[in-house]
């Protein structure tokens, strides 16, 4: 006898609707899964044998063959351990028609123990929105409840494989597959961190607030101790709110790495700062089955990288397409998947190994050649796509004995804010969230260049040695800065002020 019942798989961090058909014949006892299954599909067979038998169903001696449709696609996922094992219910009998029937009209998933219990799976939220326009009502475990209200799919939550089959047949009442409001888990308070609390570094603050107001990336520059951490750590503290699909968005890559936890969607920008040991793999996303990495889970938010020339140089490299496209494609030999990487990079890092090269205290022990090879880990090409470099200097006493200095978050926020407003009226539809974003066409129609600027910018391209590429991200944050002053027009003095935050294209890494 033949089952047809519906589920979902996921290619990156989309999902797509898949067919579990289940035909039981006579002949040998055998139990095989076909259609690209991957390791975790072909284990729950064992999974779902037992999970029928404990469910009080006699799991049928007989030929087995489940295919996953479309089977061209791979499949990965514990997801299918449920419409697996009430495709053998229904095709084995232990269901009436009428349950059958009534089964036609859901969308089943979940991971099954081995007593039958429904077990939460990763990537429920971007399959559940794969089958939003179908009509269908989705059944999926308890754990995944949050993710089930963050999506507008009728759905249901059986605990059990026997609670479903109960509620199929009509010996239960909706009740039993409708878990009871279960109060949400809030995302864990931020700390309470103030920029008014950094000593001194006027000019990496200023820095960081334009950063946050055009999206812009930042190197930061300094000796030990100078605030480089503290800065970086600050700086969600004055980013603009997610907006609805920016939420949407992250909530479905954490769901799809199951991170997601009992909160129904993420509401604060993402923060990652991943430990300079990380592989490029870890970095950039990939396996045998790509899944998302640090840049990806950092999509509309920070990535921080402390001891930037730490990492390895391979590691690094992989930022490049990323920090060019906002997005990272991962190629295998059986499918191509493009994950959303559009996120902020705050990078920070010693001047030379031993950190000390040009302190007033303290004497460098580094040869020409080790600080050479330190500086050299960041390449030109990946230097090109950094917006502002800043150079921390050491604080001095006076400074660390104030007992506040400067704006605070709130204040710097408000700022960002405004800004931003004014790049979303100019940007209206059209895809870009940012300046730091904004493509050719864009920079032509919105970063006219004011009177004698053509001078200012052809001699720092002649002396600072700049590309094309610099020259645009230039006028892109001469923009914001335009925007956070609330003028039309970009200035000379805003292109001023931008170039003065390259010290790394005048001549590396400048002495403190």
């Amino acid at each position: 006898m033949l089952a047809n019942v519906r589920t979902c798989a996921l290619k990156g961090i989309e999902g797509f609707e898949v067919m579990t058909e289940v035909d039981i014949s006579a002949g040998m006892p055998t139990f095989s899964v076909v259609g690209l299954p991957d390791a975790e599909v072909k284990e729950s067979k064992d999974r779902v044998v037992a999970a029928v038998r404990n469910s009080g169903f006699d799991f049928p001696l007989k030929r087995i063959t489940v295919n996953l449709s479309p089977a061209e696609l791979r499949k990965s996922g514990t997801q299918f351990d449920l419409p697996i094992a009430a495709g053998i219910l229904a095709a084995s009998g232990a269901l009436s028609e009428a349950a059958v029937k009534k089964m036609q009209d859901l969308v089943l998933l979940g991971e099954l123990a081995l007593d039958g219990t429904l077990r939460p799976c990763a990537g429920v939220l971007p399959m559940l929105i794969s089958v939003k326009n179908s009509g269908k009502t989705a059944v999926i475990p308890p754990g995944n409840l949050s993710e089930g209200r963050a999506c507008s799919v009728p759905f249901l939550t059986p605990r059990t494989l026997r609670d479903l089959a109960d509620w199929l047949e009509g010996k239960a009442k909706d009740e039993a597959v409708q878990i009871a409001y279960i109060p949400e888990e809030e995302e864990s308070a931020p700390c309470e961190l103030d920029f008014s609390d950094v000593k001194g570094q006027a000019v990496a603050k200023r820095a960081l607030e334009i950063a946050a107001a055009g999206g812009h990336n930042v190197l930061l520059i300094g000796l030990p101790g100078t605030g480089k951490s503290m800065l970086a750590k600050r700086f969600p503290a004055i980013l603009p709110p997610l907006s609805e699909e920016e939420a949407l968005e992250i909530t479905k890559i954490y769901s799809v790495c199951s991170l997601l936890g009992k909160s129904k969607r993420l509401t604060r920008r993402p923060f990652r700062d991943p430990h300079h040991t990380i592989s490029d793999v870890a970095l950039i996303g990939g396996g045998s089955t790509p899944k998302p990495g640090e840049v990806s889970l950092a999509h509309n938010g920070v990535l921080f990288l402390d001891e930037f020339a730490e990492f390895s140089r391979t590691t690094l490299e992989v930022l490049r397409q990323p920090l060019e496209n906002g997005q990272v494609t991962i190629s295998r030999a059986k499918e191509t998947v493009t994950f959303p990487a559009k996120f902020t990079l705050i990078a920070a890092m010693n001047p030379c190994p031993c950190g000390n090269l040009g302190s007033p205290y303290k004497s460098c022990t580094c040869s020409p050649v080790q600080i050479n090879r330190y500086q050299s880990r960041i390449s030109g090409p990946l230097l090109d796509r950094i917006d502002l470099t800043v150079n921390l200097n050491p604080v001095q006493y006076g400074d660390w004995n104030k007992p506040s200095e400067g704006d605070s978050s709130a204040q710097i926020r408000a700022r960002v804010m405004a800004a931003r407003q004014i790049q979303q009226k100019r940007f209206k539809d059209t895809g870009t969230t940012a300046n730091a974003f904004m493509t050719q066409k864009q920079i032509k129609e919105f970063c006219p260049l004011p009177p004698g600027a053509d001078a200012v910018l052809e001699a720092a391209m002649r002396k600072f040695g700049l590309s094309a590429r610099s020259l645009d991200k230039v006028l892109k944050t001469a923009r914001t800065i335009a925007d956070l002053e609330g003028k039309a027009q970009i200035e000379n003095a805003h292109l001023i002020e931008v170039l003065q935050y390259r010290p790394l294209d005048r001549k590396g890494v400048p002495d403190l």
